[in-house]
């Protein structure tokens, strides 16, 4: 007569048996998804530089994302089909705050509306020209500036028609294709696995300055150590041209150091972030444009 196993186990050893078992299903899942989105990566940034490179040439405004045979650091991978790409731009170096805020919008054709809007988007940050101790004249321009400030929609519009112009300059009509009705600009790359969504974003990246108002880590927080926030505040931070209303600020590079150093006191947060992130892929938000993506488990 055969007995099913757990007649010859005790209970704590069935237990441990399980858990071992399914933690070897966890690293085999997470090691065929390392695999498959390095794939994918390599496509995608291939065309992302071909693109860029072209669109720098256009316009000096916008630099191309360079190609990287290991980590590229602008690309982030939001879901298995959607990507963040940073497109850094040039000519606004030397950044200082803003001494006083100012809260003033403007509709997509540069009218200045003449009275602000009831909280249009959670977060909001203008970036004004005198910002910046050197700036190219071409972002004193009208296409982008209004009244001294350098406003997200107009940046935006400029950056939607070089890429659309790109596409067909680089013959990727048939690879690449723009998505409309989306206020940011997205496109969509056939690779050889699957059709991925990314959405480019003109960044103006900020070295070694931290925001006085991105108050981080909270207070009485044992982890980080002091000694790697400063390091880590120390890599600067981003604004993104993702919103009509506001630049909003990035941490990217600052939480890619974090998340290498991530069990760097003994923990097992990394192995936590695997399973949620597999738990968010194949359960909560299986599609293709999930409502929560890596970035929101990060943090």
């Amino acid at each position: 007569m055969i007995y099913p196993l757990c007649d010859h186990l005790s209970s704590s050893t069935w237990t441990l048996w399980k858990m071992q078992n399914l933690d070897s299903l966890q690293m085999f899942k997470v090691d065929l998804r390392r695999q498959q989105i390095s794939q994918i990566v390599e496509e995608v940034q291939r065309v992302v530089h071909h693109l860029t490179a072209e669109i720098s040439l256009q316009d000096l405004r916008f630099q191309a994302v360079p190609y990287s045979d290991t980590y590229n650091g602008n690309i982030k991978v939001l879901a298995p089909c959607q990507f963040l790409v940073t497109v850094p731009v040039k000519g606004l170096v030397g950044y200082r705050e803003a001494r006083e805020q100012r809260w003033r919008y403007y509709t997509l054709r540069g009218t200045r509306l003449p009275c602000p809007l009831q909280d249009p988007e959670g977060l909001r940050q203008w970036l004004e020209a005198e910002q910046f101790m050197k700036s190219q004249w071409q972002w004193h321009e009208a296409d982008v500036n209004i009244e001294g400030d350098i406003v997200p929609a107009k940046v935006l519009q400029v950056f939607r028609k070089l890429v659309e112009n790109a596409i067909g300059t680089c013959h990727l009509s048939g690879k690449v294709s723009m998505l409309t009705q989306l206020s940011a600009v997205w496109v969509a790359v056939e690779t050889s696995t699957c059709q991925v969504e990314l959405e480019l974003v003109p960044t103006v990246e900020i070295p070694t300055v931290w925001p006085e108002k991105a108050r981080w880590p909270p207070c009485l927080k044992r982890w980080p150590s002091r000694q790697r926030v400063e390091c880590i505040k120390s890599f600067g931070f981003a604004l993104l041209a993702c919103s009509n209303y506001h630049w909003q600020q990035s941490f990217l590079q600052a939480e890619q150091v974090l998340l290498d150093q991530l069990d760097e006191d003994g923990g097992c947060r990394r192995k936590c972030f695997q399973a949620l992130r597999q738990m968010k892929e194949d359960v909560w938000c299986p599609g293709k444009r999930p409502v929560i993506t890596s970035h929101h488990l990060q943090r």
